[in-house]
C-alpha cells in the first residue's frame, strides 16, 4: 500500500513539476488531480489492503526498529517507477501537442488515471507477481479497478462530465494509445 500511493503520487508530482522543464504546458486541471487522488488512488489502495497475507511471512525475520521506512529498495523503486509513469505521461503529452491531438490534456489525464490502476495490479505483493498471486485471489481490487476503469470512461465520454471535468471524447486510437501506454506501468512496477 505504501509503495502504491509513494509511486502514484510522486508520478503525478514529477508530471506537474517537469513539464514546464520541458516547455510543455501545465498537464492537469486541479479537478483533475483531485479526481486522481480521491478515485484512481485512494480506492484501489483501499482495496489492497484487502490483500491475504504473503506466504512464509511469518518466517521471515522482522524489519529493525531503527530501520527507515525507504529501506530495503522502496526508495529506489518509488523513485524510478515515479520517474517512469511521469515519463510516459510527459512522453503522451509531447507526443499528442506535437501531432495536434486537440485532447492532449484527456490523453494525460487517462493515462495518469489507468497508470493508476495497472500500478495497483502489479503491487499487490512484494514477491510475487499479479500472475502469480492469482487474478481472482482479492475479488475487491478487481471490483474497485473495473469500477474505477467504467467511471474514467464516463468522465472522457459523458457530455456534462466533460463540461466538469474539461474532458473531451477520445478516438478509439486515442483510447487503445492510452492504454497501452498506461499497461506499461504494471509491467515496470510488476515483480
Amino acid at each position: 500500500f505504501i509503495c502504491y500511493i509513494l509511486i502514484g503520487n510522486s508520478a503525478e508530482i514529477w508530471t506537474i513539476l517537469l513539464a514546464p522543464l520541458f516547455s510543455l504546458p501545465v498537464p492537469l486541471l486541479p479537478l483533475q488531480i483531485l479526481w486522481i487522488n480521491l478515485i484512481t488512488d485512494s480506492l484501489p489502495g483501499l482495496a489492497l489492503t484487502a490483500e491475504r497475507a504473503e506466504r512464509n511471512i511469518m518466517q521471515r525475520p522482522p524489519r529493525p526498529p531503527d530501520q527507515g521506512i525507504f529501506a530495503d529498495g522502496l526508495g529506489l523503486r518509488v523513485l524510478w517507477i515515479g520517474l517512469f509513469f511521469a515519463g510516459l505521461t510527459l512522453g503522451t503529452q509531447a507526443f499528442a501537442i506535437h501531432f495536434k491531438h486537440m485532447h492532449w490534456q484527456t490523453m494525460v489525464f487517462t493515462i495518469l488515471c489507468l497508470g493508476q490502476l495497472f500500478l495497483a495490479l502489479a503491487m499487490r505483493s512484494e514477491k510475487l507477481s499479479f500472475f502469480r498471486l492469482g487474478a481472482w485471489s482479492n475479488p475487491l481490487l478487481l471490483f474497485v479497478v473495473a469500477g474505477s476503469f467504467i467511471v474514467q470512461m464516463a468522465l472522457i465520454y459523458n457530455p456534462f462530465l466533460n463540461t466538469i471535468f474539461k474532458t473531451q471524447p477520445l478516438t478509439f486510437r486515442e483510447l487503445a494509445f492510452c492504454l497501452v501506454i498506461s499497461s506499461l506501468v504494471f509491467f515496470a512496477a510488476g515483480n
